[in-house]
């Protein structure tokens, strides 16, 4: 199929950490030829902000009061996604344990999520070629009117091996409780919650390898676009 023939479709991946969503997302956005967006490392790169900044992360008025001051930049092509803040390349400091214990908190202040998903409302739509958007509440609240909306689930202790797998050996037991936390973090925040979509496609990852999720997302986005 010539990709330069399709109509630009906007892709909205959802679900809980540790089910596949950014590798899924990426590899699907480089074989179809869209641009991607990993909405979860924009929180984590408004929360290293926070925490370089000495902001109180306790404190929700300290952190809205200079929501809009870092400036945030995502590179969106699927093989070699960037983000900075104020210039500096922040991909790999946004992955420490002291940032990922903190962005639950940061990302329910509401002057957060407003300011991020602005930014990745006008990223989605400027992508000329469509795009493929992950996060947690991306079908619900940052695109609702997306083209397709996929939610991935897992169980609680496949997420935790293979995020134990990423974290090179960490213990599965403790991911396992800190994924658990996280969701509940996630899901009872009021601004936003991870939610699944009503008109979402819900695929559950936990007995497919990668390469099968992937499949099967390709095949659900080709569908669409030959639908539109």
């Amino acid at each position: 199929m010539e990709n330069g023939a399709a109509k630009p479709v906007i892709v909205a991946i959802d679900g809980p950490s540790g089910t596949g969503k950014s590798s899924t997302s990426k590899a699907v956005a480089a074989q179809l030829g869209l641009r991607y967006l990993d909405t979860g490392a924009q929180y984590r790169a408004i929360t290293w902000w926070m925490v370089t900044n000495g902001i109180d992360i306790g404190d929700p008025s300290a952190i809205a009061a200079v929501a809009g001051k870092p400036e945030i930049v995502s590179g969106t092509d699927p093989s070699a996604p960037t983000i900075t803040v104020d210039g500096v390349d922040v991909a790999g400091p946004i992955r420490t344990q002291e940032v990922t214990s903190q962005v639950s908190a940061v990302s329910a202040v509401p002057e957060v999520r407003a300011r991020i998903t602005e930014l990745q409302r006008m990223t989605a739509t400027s992508a000329e070629r469509g795009i493929v958007v992950e996060g947690r509440d991306i079908g619900t609240t940052v695109l609702p009117d997306a083209d397709l909306k996929i939610f991935l689930t897992a169980s609680a202790e496949a997420r935790a091996a293979r995020r134990s797998g990423e974290l090179k050996g960490a213990d599965v037991h403790s991911t396992r409780e800190a994924l658990l936390k996280r969701d509940a973090a996630d899901s009872s925040r009021k601004t936003s919650p991870l939610a699944k979509a009503d008109d979402a496609v819900e695929v559950d990852t936990t007995a497919l390898t990668l390469q099968q999720v992937i499949e099967c997302v390709v095949t659900l986005v080709e569908e669409k676009r030959a639908a539109k």
